[in-house]
């Protein structure tokens, strides 16, 4: 009897170690592309790490480094393709080459509820011919979505600039040009003696946004990309760029250039320029996206430079105008991780963000470890003040977040079933009063506890809102068109902002028309019928 429970003894022991390996998942390095420029993370990044430790994951990252469309261009040409990839704002092109595989062969609500439940409300939308190639990253609110500041687009300006004018009330161009004029004409340079720039237009690439969208907010309207919709009209559509509204703007900047306020490099500095010359705290102002030079914001508050800080203003032609530039949430069709056909582990990748989807995991992603990044009183999650200055430090960044991971993966937004914000920035215990005590009191100074007060609060979308998620790939024709437009925009309105005095006019004439000419009504006549197909589907 001793030596049978012996045996059985020993055959227990020499099991064990083997059940303890078949637990443990077999170590597998995920190769990533991004397209958009990131910072490597730290080898000892402590979410990684983590998430090593659990699933056996390591990954190597690829940032894009150069122009995006020339770039994936040569990854499909030779079909170098990361384990997982995002296209970024050109995504459609990896779709329409085949890089991703389907995603609904492995996504369903019996295998992966989480990612079951996130996206099915939005498959009639996010779907391409019935296959789902890229899991959207941004939009998918849960409970009430939280607005306390603007990040999306807006005409923005440094805090110390309206403080310096006693924190006027700006709604128009001509005031906002006007204010900026003056205080470059007595501020010629910064305290640390660089030259003083005005108003920076970013031009490149697909960030040429900077440069092409202004006038569709100035006439009270978000932001549907390269057209304005004309609700009240059957839904008529414009390319509005040489459209008669849209040319006070671009008369405007042409003025406002030959009077100094632009630097004669904006129109050929790239993205890391631009962000460089924003993080040296010279840039008085600029229309963009907040998310769009958020590094630079950053750098600034990493280095205590509050003031240099921007705020966002909703400017519009007139004050008859309602500002429109903050919209209800939008999934970000197309904008995130899709899994390459090159990738040997798909279920793997996807069972992974299946999980990375649960509330623990996404807590982790948002908020950190609590006890170090965070803490919890009275079930409210809070921070310290070194807690946050922490978050806002692009170094402690890099070895304490996933952010690259992260801002491409499928994410919770809005509030957690138990009250609390998903974003720690949208906290409400803690915007104001974590606040730097500049920023405390310029917004005090203006009544106000948010910089989102600025704005008026967003109303309803439309149906197919917005059209720039409209895919031009299974439309040839059209899609030459549109490239033909942007090619002529890109040259041609740097060229009317630079005018030399009396030339202007003359210029805008001849640029209406070679609009026109490129086939502009036939493309604005397309637009219009998709997007009434699709406010009768998804309405």
């Amino acid at each position: 009897m001793q030596r049978k429970l012996l045996s059985l003894l020993l055959i227990l022991a020499m099991m064990l170690p083997l059940g303890l390996a078949l637990a443990e998942p077999a170590p597998l390095t995920v190769t990533v592309f991004a397209g958009d420029p990131f910072d490597q993370p730290t080898s000892d990044n402590k979410i990684y790490k983590l998430i090593e430790e659990e699933f056996g994951i390591k990954f190597e990252f690829e940032f894009l480094a150069g122009d995006l469309d020339e770039t994936l261009g040569i990854k499909i040409a030779g079909q170098d393709y990361a384990d997982i990839m995002s296209g970024s704002n050109s995504a459609e092109m990896l779709i329409d080459a085949g890089t991703y595989i389907d995603l609904l062969d492995y996504i369903n609500e019996t295998d992966t509820p989480n990612l079951w439940a996130h996206f099915e409300p939005y498959m009639n939308r996010i779907t391409v011919d019935g296959g789902l190639y890229v899991m959207p990253s941004f939009g998918r609110i849960y409970n009430d979505a939280i607005v306390n500041y603007q990040n999306g687009p807006a005409f923005w300006i440094q805090k110390k600039v309206l403080a310096w004018d006693n924190y006027p009330t700006i709604t128009t161009p001509e005031q906002y040009f006007d204010l900026l004029l003056r205080y470059k004409e007595a501020h010629p340079t910064t305290e640390d003696g660089l030259p003083t720039s005005g108003f920076e237009i970013l031009t490149d690439g697909w960030r040429n946004f900077c440069l092409l969208n202004p006038v569709q907010h100035l006439m009270g309207h978000p932001n549907d990309g390269g057209v304005f919709v004309h609700w009240d009209d059957n839904y008529r559509v414009d390319v509005f760029h040489n459209k008669d509204y849209s040319k006070p703007y671009y008369q405007k900047l042409n003025e406002v250039f030959q009077k100094g306020l632009i630097d004669q490099d904006t129109f050929v500095q790239n993205f890391d320029q631009y962000i460089a010359k924003l993080s040296s705290g010279r840039v008085l102002g600029m229309f963009d996206q907040y998310w769009n030079f958020q590094n630079a914001t950053d750098a600034l508050i990493a280095r205590q430079m509050y003031g240099e800080t921007y705020i966002g203003l909703p400017l519009v032609y007139s004050e008859d105008i309602t500002d429109h530039y903050i919209d209800q949430p939008v999934i970000n069709v197309n904008r995130g991780f899709g899994i390459s056909v090159n990738c040997k582990e798909p279920k793997r990748i996807v069972d992974m963000f299946e999980a990375l989807l649960d509330d623990r995991w996404q807590t982790i992603f948002h908020w950190g470890i609590e006890g170090e990044d965070y803490y919890v009183e009275n079930g409210r999650y809070l921070r310290t003040a070194e807690q946050k200055a922490n978050a806002e430090n692009p170094v402690w960044v890099n070895a304490n977040k996933a952010r690259a991971l992260f801002f491409y993966s499928p994410k919770k937004e809005g509030t957690m079933d138990n009250g609390n914000s998903w974003d720690p920035a949208l906290q409400p215990e803690l915007y104001f009063d974590m606040m730097s005590e500049y920023d405390k009191e310029f917004l005090t100074s203006y009544g106000m506890k948010t910089p989102a007060e600025f704005f008026t609060p967003a109303p309803p979308n439309e149906p197919y809102y917005p059209v720039w998620q409209i895919d031009l790939q299974p439309y040839p024709d059209m899609r030459d068109i549109n490239t033909q437009m942007g090619d002529i925009q890109a040259r041609d309105l740097p060229r009317l902002i630079m005018a030399a005095p009396g030339e202007f006019d003359g210029m805008w004439e001849t640029f209406a028309k070679t609009m026109s000419d490129a086939g502009q009504a036939e493309y604005e006549v397309f637009l219009q019928g998709i997007i009434l197909e699709m406010n009768e589907r998804l309405r």
